[in-house]
């Protein structure tokens, strides 16, 4: 679980230095996967393939 201190009573940026822990860990993501419910291992397979490409045709894009 992300921590976050909270100085001088500046609530702002703390939300935004947590916000920013909770995206690099990939911790919103996983919750709501779960939050979901159970999928079967082809459909999961199937939804990565997807992203992957996705990601593959966006990296190709930039290169």
């Amino acid at each position: 679980m992300a921590g976050t201190v909270v100085r001088n009573n500046d609530l702002n940026s703390a939300l935004r230095r947590f916000n920013t822990q909770v995206a690099k860990n990939g911790t919103l993501s996983k919750a709501r996967e779960i939050a979901k419910g159970y999928k079967k291992p082809g459909v999961r397979r199937s939804e990565e393939k997807k992203i992957n490409t996705i990601n593959s045709r966006k990296n190709n894009k930039n290169n």
